[in-house]
């Protein structure tokens, strides 16, 4: 295990703080605001916007220099569905932003329980129509745009690829998925070796996944879980994972299945490390280069 990391969770450990499924939702949101120290600075940008669409969603766009027509990644924001906003996501889609020389647009959805499925999904969905349709005024180009989450937001960046498809539009480049969550299925090795001590608990992911779903027909819905659906003609994707996660063989067994219904997808795992690693960057080494090596994987699809 990265030593850093280590250090990490002996800190977690020797607090014993409960997981967020053993809090109210919204004292767990309260608490996870509570580490952005964590989190880091990000660089400063050209601008920054926060824009409230009608249906009451904000959505705060990075502008990493003047120049116009720049490629846009629309970013979803990691918890569980349940936790984490536009705030606690700010210095990572900072970082990306500076780093692959892309507009960033990181959507506030709406989080369950208060929010069941698919308000989250219908808000990022619609997020990203409306900034393509908001293009000329955005000063971005429609042509060249990626989706990108981590953990929850990206399931939800890869729902929204497949409705795109689906729909016809808009038309989406490129997925970038950082340890995404793709199923209610709790058995797998990597659930049960790290259930326990390396930070995301299997209890808690149960929890998530008990909070984001509504009934038994949502467990069913392909823009729910991700293995629901037909995976053809979606655009390239970068799988990101994490050795010391429980979600490790959901992501890279989703990788496999996109690869086999012919999506061009590459994978990294980052070995020695925990779930939300990237988003630990000022005190992580790792986070800080994974998240560049992910700048550079959007650059090269939206810039070449």
């Amino acid at each position: 295990m990265d030593p850093q990391v280590r250090q990490y969770l002996d800190q977690v450990a020797a607090f014993n703080r409960p997981g967020w499924e053993e809090f109210p939702p919204p004292e767990a949101r309260e608490l996870f605001r509570g580490l952005i120290h964590l989190f880091g600075e990000g660089p400063e940008q050209h601008r920054v916007e926060d824009r409230k669409l009608d249906n009451g969603v904000t959505l705060r766009t990075y502008y990493p220099t003047d120049a116009s027509n720049l490629p846009v990644v629309m970013y979803f924001h990691g918890g569980g569905w349940v936790i984490g906003d536009i705030d606690t996501h700010d210095s990572l889609c900072r970082r990306l932003a500076h780093e692959s020389d892309c507009v960033v647009v990181s959507v506030n959805y709406r989080c369950a329980p208060e929010h069941k499925f698919p308000a989250a999904f219908d808000d990022c969905y619609d997020a990203t129509r409306h900034v393509v349709e908001h293009a000329a005024e955005l000063g971005i180009d429609p042509g060249r745009i990626a989706v990108a989450g981590d953990s929850a937001g990206g399931n939800l960046a890869a729902a929204v690829a497949i409705k795109a498809r689906d729909q016809g539009s808009p038309e989406i480049r490129f997925q970038l998925l950082i340890y995404p969550v793709v199923e209610p299925e709790f058995e797998a090795n990597s659930y049960r070796e790290r259930a326990e001590g390396f930070g995301l608990r299997r209890s808690t992911m149960m929890w998530f996944w008990e909070q984001y779903l509504g009934d038994d027909a949502d467990a069913q819905n392909p823009y729910a879980v991700l293995t629901q659906a037909d995976l053809g003609g979606l655009p390239a994707a970068h799988v990101i994972t994490a050795e010391y996660d429980v979600l490790l063989d959901e992501g890279e067994e989703f990788a496999s299945k996109l690869r086999e219904a012919g999506v061009a997808t590459t994978l990294k795992r980052y070995d020695g490390v925990i779930h939300g690693f990237m988003h630990l960057a000022a005190i992580l080494d790792i986070g800080r280069a994974a998240t560049s090596d992910a700048a550079q994987e959007l650059k090269q699809a939206l810039h070449s």
